[in-house]
């Protein structure tokens, strides 16, 4: 009678037993179609919620450096002596108060310089518009010589600082005699600085705050417009000022409302150029407001500078106030002009 003896496995072939195991699991998990699909939707949700999540800390930082020092001057605005030296007093005053605010619009002569500032920043914001907009247009459409030099140089108006040509502008306009006509005819100069007239005279020669930019916008979106729609007009008779004004500016509202919300932020706090040009402070309202503290203090005998700087954030908030009921009444026309328009990316 032959005897069978079973011998007991070795380590050796139980790993290798669990490898052969473990290989037909992940054979058998590769075979399986929904196993594959339910890991890649693991794997798609879980990038995206990285992506997400990224996303959200970089917002966050962005809108902290932002709205950060705006939220801290509106709530300083309210506060009262007490608040100012309380040191338990962060963002909500106990003892909230609008005499900031009174004062602020006293000494600033509030509504009359904003009405002026308005009629001076929307008469440039239109002229503005008109002047670049026709020099984009002609860019975009018309061949003519040194066009690529001239297109170069606004392009040069883009890159380089105007704080590298303000002497030239400050010495052009302080004696402004273009090809001596000016002495020709009176016999000297003529001094044009406490005025707005030089930014009038910059605006209508396509030169003036921003100006550059607008017409590289412009450029684009009428580039990106089909020739076919002015073809259109010529065939039925159209001129080309009849064709610019009527169908091809019509057609280039989305870059009109960006090209108008820019230009009208842009000439209401600008300084530069109303420091350049002495402008009075009565017409540039962002340059009254520099002012606003020494007037307290002198006028309404102020002289702790921890409680005068309250004023100057009230008065502060009055005037980013209109730019900001301006944007969010236009915000979505001017989303979509941002879209459409040739700043995109």
């Amino acid at each position: 009678m032959e005897l069978v003896t079973k011998t007991k496995p070795t380590a050796e072939g139980k790993a290798k037993h669990l490898l052969n195991q473990g290989n037909d699991v992940i054979r058998h998990m590769k075979e399986d179609k929904q196993f594959a699909n339910d890991r890649k939707k693991v794997i798609t949700k879980s990038k995206s919620f990285l992506f997400t999540l990224f996303r959200l800390v970089i917002i966050v930082g962005i809108c902290y450096v932002i709205i950060g020092p705006l939220i801290g001057i509106i709530s300083k605005s309210f506060f009262s002596q007490e608040d100012s030296y309380n040191p338990m007093v962060y963002l909500f005053p106990i003892a909230p108060t609008l005499e900031r605010y009174q004062k602020a619009i006293a000494r600033l002569n509030y509504w009359k310089v904003l009405l002026n500032a308005l009629v001076y920043v929307l008469t440039l914001m239109a002229l503005q518009v008109l002047v670049c907009s026709m020099v984009g247009y002609g860019f975009a459409r018309f061949q003519f010589p040194l066009k690529k030099i001239l297109f170069a140089c606004v392009v040069v108006m883009i890159v380089i600082p105007t704080h590298t040509i303000m002497l030239p502008l400050y010495v052009t306009f302080r004696k402004f005699d273009p090809l001596g006509l000016v002495s020709l005819f009176t016999g000297g100069s003529v001094s044009l600085l406490k005025k707005v007239t030089p930014m009038y005279i910059m605006t209508a020669l396509g030169c003036g705050l921003r100006s550059g930019l607008y017409i590289y916008i412009f450029n684009q979106f009428f580039r990106g417009l089909p020739k076919e729609i002015e073809e259109a007009a010529f065939v039925d008779g159209a001129g080309m000022w009849y064709t610019y004004f009527r169908i091809m500016l019509v057609n280039a509202i989305p870059s009109v409302i960006t090209v108008s919300i820019f230009s009208l932020v842009w000439q209401y706090n600008d300084t530069f150029y109303a420091k350049l040009f002495l402008i009075s402070p009565n017409v540039a309202i962002s340059k009254k407001i520099t002012t606003l503290q020494a007037t307290i203090q002198s006028v309404d005998k102020v002289l702790d500078p921890t409680v005068a700087q309250l004023y100057v954030y009230a008065g502060i908030v009055l005037v980013i106030l209109p730019i900001i009921l301006i944007y969010i009444a236009l915000q979505k026309k001017f989303i979509e002009g941002v879209e459409r328009s040739g700043i995109v990316g």
